[in-house]
């Protein structure tokens, strides 16, 4: 079995859990419909999960969270031959990513640092709690975005948008909160003279 440390997972794991599932989602749709592109995500999203789970013997909590709601949303879809509730998927994931952020956020303890705090600058409490409120925001208005979206434009252009549209506008979201993490980031303790740093 490929076995990598918790540390240091392989590079792939990460894009393939959080893409793999999309771009198979995007191919089964446009050979054969949304019933075979919903199934195609709901086995994508379990297999990535488990990967992940067998690799780092955990499974990172968005994407947990998504594979469920896949799931749960997905098999309703397929049994009941309705394309509303895979539809709904983003909104209802959206939704709770956001509802997790505030009530993290409520009780004290920021998450976004938790999950991001590794691979961001070193920023102050207060930053922090601002810049979950702004991703809770986000995830909210995203769900709404999505609301509208399948409510109102064909399954075509819903595609577009779950599959092109969101990551885009989370892209171009994450890159706007650049300036902020910047004017709260800490600067980094500089040793004291005559102690050498810490190797």
């Amino acid at each position: 079995m490929i076995r990598a440390s918790a540390e240091q997972p392989p590079a792939w794991l990460r894009p393939a859990t959080d893409y793999g599932p999309l771009v198979l989602f995007l191919l089964a749709y446009l050979l054969s419909g949304l019933m075979a592109a919903t199934a195609t995500i709901i086995v994508a999203s379990l297999v990535t999960a488990g990967l992940a789970w067998l690799i780092e013997r955990r499974v990172p909590i968005m994407p947990l969270i998504t594979a469920a709601v896949v799931s749960i949303f997905g098999g309703l879809t397929l049994w009941l031959h309705d394309e509303t509730f895979i539809k709904m998927k983003p909104t209802i994931v959206q939704a709770v990513f956001g509802c997790i952020l505030l009530a993290a956020l409520a009780s004290g303890r920021p998450l976004l640092k938790r999950l991001l705090g590794q691979v961001m600058p070193a920023m102050s409490d207060a930053g922090w709690r601002q810049l979950t409120l702004r991703y809770a925001l986000f995830f909210f208005a995203m769900a709404l975005l999505n609301e509208l979206v399948w409510r109102t434009q064909t399954t075509d252009v819903w595609v577009t948008f779950k599959v092109f549209g969101i990551m885009a506008l989370t892209v171009v979201f994450i890159m706007a909160q650049i300036p902020f993490i910047n004017r709260h980031a800490v600067p980094e303790a500089e040793p004291s003279p005559g102690v050498p740093p810490e190797r």
